[in-house]
């Protein structure tokens, strides 16, 4: 007995499976995968280039988020839309500080680097978080980024980093 490949998606398939990442409906995201599979789920976009990260980081459906990393590739954290942002920037313009979190220390996802993505504004995320007046999430941004100091860590093993607030501007 060979069993039958999962049937192709249409376009209201995708759209359905966006729809319900935008609004965290875990159950309908589970049986779309159950009916399609889950190769699909990492190449459906919308017009505007967002992927089911960017719906679900977006809009803050942290139990999703947990189900669907299960499911898709660790690369897809860093793929942008077509304005250049991704799920971070999405989860950071929307004041999402568990899905932040999540983002930025997924095992095997890219780390503190996708903090310094830039969008087509030229943002990274902490820029993002200061746009929107974010001092708790643009905080913890500037805690995890990677600072490349050129081996400017102090004897003790402490980095050594700029005074000033979370823009660089001194105090």
């Amino acid at each position: 007995m060979t069993l039958e490949p999962p049937p192709r998606p249409t376009n209201d398939d995708f759209e359905d499976l966006l729809l319900s990442c935008r609004y965290g409906d875990i159950d309908d995201v589970k049986l779309w995968v159950t009916e399609f599979g889950t190769e699909p789920v990492t190449s459906v976009r919308d017009e505007n280039g967002n992927s089911v990260l960017h719906m679900t980081c977006g809009n803050g459906h942290l139990e999703l988020l947990d189900y669907l990393l299960t499911i898709v590739p660790p690369s897809l954290l860093s793929v942008p839309n077509n304005a250049k942002s991704t799920p971070l920037h999405w989860a950071t313009t929307n004041k999402q500080l568990s899905v932040v979190q999540r983002l930025v220390e997924f095992p095997g996802g890219p780390g503190a680097a996708l903090i310094d993505q830039k969008n087509q504004a030229g943002l990274t995320a902490i820029g993002e978080a200061e746009m929107q007046e974010w001092e708790e999430g643009a905080k913890w941004l500037v805690e995890k980024m990677s600072l490349d100091t050129g081996g400017g860590k102090e004897e003790d093993g402490a980095e050594e980093l700029p005074e000033g607030d979370v823009d660089g501007a001194k105090g």
